[in-house]
């Protein structure tokens, strides 16, 4: 077409109009705890009038995008961490103010103008103005992320080794939640649990703040019939108002114990984890007894927790947060999370004994949070990508 020309950045196709060159970009990683680094793939601007293709857009400003993926399920070797990690979408509505995952979409904004592949002007509306309001206005939808897994699992299964070594979890939502709104139209999760749907012995882990896994549980039955299988519903308090506090457009606690009911009687082996718990705000033992109530009545078999880690890309929308709506605590937190952004040890330890007194109060199986969960435990994969 004559004045228009197609640049392939990363892994995702742009089309500009008017322009005369073709230039190709070599895609980039940022690492980061449980997910693989994002291409440079999911740096470009999201305006209509230079033709990045959008997918959707809501009233309040979030635009969905485009993002072509060449692979998505992300190895041990890749993030450093013992599982290997999925994520379907990169930013989220939700907005919680203490979630650690902008660290991926900032920075690879932030790389991306320093190489010079974003204009001064593109750089601002995918960085926000306050460096953070992106991660939940601009959310890349990876279409194509079926062949790319079809991919992975073969490279998956490879890596399995001998026949007695047990099979390596593969986590979905690490970083991203799978099931935010964004889910009700394009339906990448659901495809991804059908695909899994047809292996046998996997080690699958879901995490969710959304009812709409519900949506699922007859795929998610039929991966507990051949893997092993955890759904995590993501719940740090039971207080509406305070949710509203900290998580902007999260769902309501009661409609969260509703789909973890409804997840527990189709028999799928679901439970809650709180994580993070926030110091002097969510970790009193009132507050977490009744948690640990509502978890024990909804049905859920476990219950993970763990306290707030505050990284230095997330301190940005999380301490404004405390300076407008808990005062008291923001030079508590300065202090506390000055050197690290891990909890301070003796608090992490002491909160670790408060957790397991309540797990063996309400009839819960003790455990080391989501470490456990992220350990191997179910035998090698047979018959593994069912094809």
């Amino acid at each position: 077409m004559p004045g228009v020309r197609a640049v392939r950045v990363g892994e995702m196709r742009v089309v500009k109009h008017d322009v005369t060159k073709r230039r190709r970009y070599d895609g980039q990683s940022v690492p980061g705890p449980g997910q693989l680094a994002l291409p440079l793939a999911a740096v470009a601007s999201s305006r209509r009038d230079v033709g990045l293709p959008i997918l959707d857009e809501r009233l309040r400003g979030t635009k969905f995008v485009s993002l072509e993926s060449k692979s998505v399920l992300n190895s041990p070797q890749q993030t450093g961490v013992d599982f290997w990690s999925l994520n379907p979408y990169i930013g989220c509505e939700f907005g919680c103010t203490y979630c650690y995952a902008r660290y991926a979409h900032r920075y690879t904004v932030e790389r991306a103008h320093d190489a010079g592949k974003l204009s001064d002007e593109e750089f601002a509306e995918f960085r926000g103005p306050h460096g953070w309001e992106a991660f939940e206005k601009r959310v890349f939808v990876k279409e194509t992320l079926l062949g790319a897994l079809e991919r992975d699992l073969r490279r998956y299964f490879r890596s399995t080794g001998p026949p007695d070594r047990p099979t390596a979890p593969i986590v979905i939502g690490t970083a991203t939640d799978p099931y935010q709104p964004a889910e009700r139209r394009f339906r990448l999760t659901r495809g991804v649990l059908e695909r899994l749907a047809r292996c046998d012995g996997l080690n699958v882990g879901i995490i969710t703040k959304s009812p709409l896994i519900a949506r699922d549980v007859d795929v998610l039955r039929r991966i507990q019939q051949r893997s092993d299988l955890e759904v995590h519903i993501s719940l740090m308090t039971v207080d509406a108002t305070l949710i509203k506090q900290v998580e902007d457009r999260s769902p309501m606690p009661a409609v969260r114990l509703r789909a973890l009911r409804r997840l527990a009687d189709a028999g799928i082996h679901v439970g809650l984890i709180v994580a993070p718990v926030l110091p002097g705000i969510t970790d009193d033992v009132p507050h977490l007894q009744a948690l640990f109530q509502a978890a024990r009545e909804a049905g859920a078999r476990f219950v993970h927790a763990g306290p707030l880690r505050l990284y230095a890309a997330v301190r940005e929308r999380f301490l404004p947060m405390l300076d407008e709506r808990f005062p008291h605590l923001t030079e508590r937190y300065r202090r506390a999370y000055a050197r690290s952004s891990g909890a301070p040890r003796p608090y992490a330890a002491a909160l670790s004994r408060r957790i397991k007194r309540l797990q063996r109060q309400f009839g819960f199986p003790e455990n080391e949070g989501m470490r456990d969960r992220y350990a191997r435990r179910q035998p090698p994969a047979q018959a593994a990508l069912g094809l």
